[in-house]
């Protein structure tokens, strides 16, 4: 089938009965819509804090040396503790329960940042909000790998990733306004009124999670969906076998799967490429220019640009993967992506234009949120969920646990502008991921070769032809067992 056909028919025909197209719409309208709100309130959440800094809360709290690094680094740390018992929670309890109640304590607690009078009042508030918000990117992952189909993942990620990039770019422009309008209301500085507009908003998506999110397949009794819809639901997405998860047998099987160590790494090497934007360095590189002053309104809006190139970088990708596949030729150009624009920052002859054009290229990076995590569940769709679910939850777990101290070490923000020492690690990482992709190939198509019947010839499938290969596929591995 030659390209345009292909992307023609993607486009065209996604599922092969009404049923089914009734089933997908209404799962887009009512999961992705409420992911993609709880993840944009994520970043909007965490962009805040450097978002803050720059419009005056470096000088009203005192900050001093790395003091902001530091609050991102406890950030991170609440984060990586909360990620992988959050994931393993949600295979106990209803995700429509457990979302909107850890959405409104983080929620509170942004409110709570509006209070700090002292950096080290934002380092504890900001390490149980971490936890918090772990709930989201592993758990949505989780969600979403439980109801789309190989063919249909790819898209839906990519959405819900762009989303959170969304989140950090409306950051710049909600806090711009804010500055403008209410900058010494009531007697607040305008970025203690970004933390208390920002916990506000986020109330509202925390309700509608409760009452429309519909759960997973097998558990779901959202009223919308029809009894036909529901039985589909559950073959195109089936349960394999379930191994107890507090048990020596399951920890066993964690440890001893190729997936744990192979998308832990890819993972931390992902994390760690994204440094140029996940860690607002050119927020920083902006404020601490040695020749260029910039306004408030300069500093919010300017970076906004990285999301938006990561947005449109995420959606290529996650649509391009879904109908061609491959989702790992994204590491490669995320490689060369990450080792180039470190090379152009380095370079002392770099006029400001180039500075600022690799900054934006670097937000292109961002497409392996999208395409990493699909590749995972594409991997494990015929593995039990609770595996899936710890599996994912490691993967961003080990990511996190670099972003606890790689911060503190290579993007310092008393560096800015250069980040030297942070562009010789961008250039490592980016060598060592495009090492660890051929790995990954290499030990996906060692286990293609020995399942045949349950890896190879799926993206030739229709969903409806996939549910049922897996169901045969999975009980043809619970009898090898027995």
């Amino acid at each position: 089938m030659s390209t345009i056909s292909k992307i023609r028919d993607y486009f065209r025909v996604e599922h092969s009965s009404p049923t089914e197209k009734k089933l997908i719409f209404k799962l887009d309208f009512f999961i992705l819509t409420f992911c993609c709100l709880a993840y944009f309130m994520n970043y909007l959440d965490r962009a805040s804090v450097t978002q803050a800094y720059v419009s005056g809360m470096k000088e009203d709290l005192h900050f001093q040396g790395a003091q902001l690094t530091e609050v991102t680094t406890m950030y991170s740390v609440g984060y990586l503790i909360g990620i992988i018992p959050n994931n393993m929670l949600l295979t106990y309890f209803k995700p429509k329960r457990f979302f909107p109640f850890m959405i409104v304590v983080w929620a509170l607690l942004t409110m709570c940042n509006a209070a700090a009078t002292k950096p080290q009042h934002l380092m504890a508030i900001r390490i149980f909000q971490g936890y918090a918000e772990s709930c989201i990117f592993s758990g949505t992952q989780f969600v979403l790998g439980s109801w789309y189909t190989k063919s249909e993942l790819g898209k839906r990620t990519g959405l819900f990733t762009a989303s959170g990039l969304a989140g950090g770019m409306f950051g710049g422009f909600l806090q711009t306004g804010i500055y403008s309008s209410m900058n010494g209301l009531a007697g607040l500085p305008g970025w203690r009124w970004l933390y208390i507009i920002d916990g506000i908003i986020t109330l509202p998506v925390a309700a509608y999670g409760y009452f429309f999110f519909p759960d997973t397949p097998h558990t779901t009794t959202a009223p919308y969906f029809s009894d036909e819809e529901k039985r589909l639901a559950k073959e195109r997405c089936p349960i394999i076998e379930e191994v107890p998860i507090m048990s020596r047998s399951f920890v066993y099987k964690v440890f001893n799967s190729w997936y744990f160590y192979g998308f832990g790494l890819l993972w931390i090497l992902g994390n760690c490429s994204e440094s140029l934007g996940n860690q607002s360095l050119m927020n920083l590189y902006m404020q601490g220019h040695p020749e260029r002053h910039y306004t408030i309104y300069q500093l919010n809006n300017y970076p906004t640009g990285l999301q938006a190139v990561g947005i449109a970088s995420t959606l290529i990708w996650a649509t391009a993967t879904d109908i061609f596949g491959g989702r790992w030729v994204s590491g490669y150009y995320v490689a060369t992506t990450a080792i180039c624009t470190a090379v152009i920052l380095l370079v002392p002859t770099t006029t400001i234009a180039g500075q600022y054009a690799a900054y934006y290229w670097s937000g292109t990076i961002y497409c392996i949120q999208g395409t990493f995590f699909a590749w995972a569940n594409d991997c494990m769709r015929n593995e039990p969920r609770t595996l899936r679910a710890v599996i994912i939850a490691c993967m961003n777990f080990g990511g996190n646990v670099f972003q606890a101290w790689w911060p503190l070490i290579f993007y310092r923000a008393d560096d800015a502008p250069e980040f030297t020492i942070g562009m010789y690690a961008l250039i490592g990482v980016g060598t060592g991921m495009a090492i660890w992709v051929t790995v990954m190939l290499y030990m996906e198509r060692r286990k293609a070769k020995k399942n045949p019947q349950i890896i190879e010839g799926v993206d030739n499938m229709s969903s409806d032809d996939i549910g049922r290969e897996s169901i045969v596929g999975g009980l043809k591995d619970v009898d090898n067992k027995v």
